[in-house]
């Protein structure tokens, strides 16, 4: 197996703000693993919250190429069992690694992630669209943009979070979550999970931040009016258990796991307990995307509109289509990287 990296930049198509910054070019390291002219890609961005940078994980592949470029060709989860310990503390490239494999996997077998993960391809959740935080007529005229959406998230994390919902619910009937990314107090939650019902709003997303007192999470979670759904507060399998109690549900981000392969036992302990399971995306290209659709069977909610707020991307694979999510007619996780992109290497 051979092992090649792209560093890519992917310009956003507007400014992406959320309560801890504003974004305008997304930095990404696109990993791909090459077997007898078969290619497999998978993706990690820089994300300055979590300490990762495209340098940092460009450095560690040259650290593991030689047991990646060794492996013998039985699983992609054989394959993360053996990364893990040398990348415990780089989930990030971890998962980029094993969503590359997960797509060559795929594609050697002539068969679909999804299939070779066990799951079917039924009736499963439309993404929602994001609306980043900015002045109340910006995210009007953003919303307007993609008004063929039936689910919107909207950032929130401001001081006046109420009214930004309230004039949004008036341009729109369509489902609207609010995440307000560790930006409110206890007291907030409650109050604020009480007027946003009443705007007919489904859930809000990790309101508080992960490291706020158990008692104070406890209190958000027993007295919101809508579900509380874990984000920061779950980043890597352990804290599923944890969230049981704290969260009505959990939202799984493959960067911030590993992967495919953890995401995907992450999921199943939710649904045992009786969690609400969704899947999350960074600002990331259709080769992330890609890889976050294969566990849809698995989901309540989706959000994988990662790709659809950039300017440009750089690759074919799973679509997202005013919120319906198509798979590739490519196996694995059915990505092609543009030729522009791989004429780098």
């Amino acid at each position: 197996m051979k092992v090649h990296v792209h560093r890519v930049e992917l310009p956003l198509q507007h400014e992406f703000t959320i309560a801890r910054g504003s974004l305008s070019v997304q930095k990404s390291l696109i990993v791909e693993l090459e077997h007898d002219g078969v290619r497999g890609f998978g993706e990690a961005t820089a994300h300055a919250y979590y300490g990762v940078t495209v340098d940092s994980m460009a450095n560690s592949i040259d650290r593991c190429r030689p047991l990646i470029e060794a492996f013998g060709f039985d699983s992609a989860c054989e394959l993360w069992n053996q990364l893990r310990p040398q990348l415990v503390d780089e989930l990030f490239l971890l998962a980029a690694i094993d969503s590359a494999a997960h797509d060559l996997f795929g594609k050697l077998a002539g068969r679909f992630t999804h299939a070779m993960l066990g799951l079917c391809w039924g009736d499963v959740p439309q993404s929602s669209f994001t609306i980043g935080i900015d002045t109340i007529d910006r995210m009007i005229e953003k919303l307007a943009e993609r008004s063929g959406w039936s689910a919107y998230k909207i950032k929130l994390g401001t001081d006046h979070d109420i009214e930004i919902t309230r004039q949004l619910r008036q341009e729109t009937s369509a489902t609207l979550r609010v995440d307000a990314n560790c930006g409110w107090t206890a007291d907030e939650t409650i109050a604020n999970s009480h007027a946003l019902k009443e705007l007919d709003v489904e859930f809000i997303e990790q309101p508080l931040p992960a490291d706020a007192p158990i008692e104070d999470q406890r209190r958000a979670f027993e007295e919101s009016a809508l579900p509380i759904i874990a984000d920061e507060s779950c980043r890597i399998e352990s804290d599923v258990e944890k969230c049981d109690g704290l969260f009505h549900g959990i939202n799984v981000k493959l960067s911030k796991c590993g992967g495919i392969t953890p995401g995907l036992r992450m999921l199943q302990r939710a649904r045992e307990l009786g969690l609400k399971t969704m899947v999350g995306c960074m600002v990331e290209s259709t080769v992330g995307i890609s890889a976050a659709a294969q566990l849809l069977p698995l989901l309540d909610y989706a959000d994988l509109d990662g790709a659809e707020l950039l300017a440009g991307d750089v690759a074919h694979g799973v679509s997202v289509a005013d919120g319906v999510v198509r798979m590739s007619d490519r196996f694995g996780n059915g990505v092609e990287l543009f030729e522009s992109v791989t004429a780098r290497v």
